[in-house]
């Protein structure tokens, strides 16, 4: 029970080695994307970002641990976004999200821009070629992407 109503559309499992690190990615609203991520192999420090413009809360960021142990879960609604560091090698998350996954409305923000101030538990993250190439905070925000009333992704909407 995440305390509103939650339509499952669909399950995704990502593995992940010591150091890596996902994210931050969040869905265009409209539609946006909520998630229930948990932990089932490993562990994670879960970095939920507020990426919505409109929030007084706007850049700011929250994190958990979530591991094989405790088993929590966290619950991102429209407009947050998402990262993780695995802590361990082979760690696996499970997210289930309410809207199917559409590449031309996913959007990513440095993990490592100094504006979020994310403090990773690594010295040295390990991140994919999109997340290296990714813009800051600001370069998203002047895109237009994160607003609530965004156009289209190269007509992909």
């Amino acid at each position: 029970m995440v305390g509103r109503p939650f339509s499952l559309e669909q399950m995704n499992v990502s593995v992940s080695i010591h150091g890596a690190v996902r994210g931050v990615h969040v869905t265009s609203r409209p539609p946006g994307q909520a998630k229930y991520v948990s932990c089932v192999r490993g562990a994670v420090w879960d970095v939920v970002v507020d990426l919505r413009p409109e929030s007084p809360t706007f850049g700011r960021h929250d994190a958990a641990l979530l591991d094989d142990r405790d088993h929590r879960a966290v619950y991102l609604g429209e407009g947050l976004g998402h990262a993780v560091c695995a802590l361990e090698d082979d760690s696996a998350l499970v997210y289930l999200s309410s809207s199917l996954y559409a590449p031309g409305l996913d959007v990513a923000v440095d993990p490592l821009d100094p504006e979020l101030a994310i403090p990773w538990p690594v010295e040295e993250p390990t991140l994919s070629a999109r997340d290296r190439a990714a813009p800051s905070l600001e370069e998203t925000l002047r895109t237009g992407l994160l607003s609530p009333n965004a156009v289209g992704h190269g007509g992909e909407r």
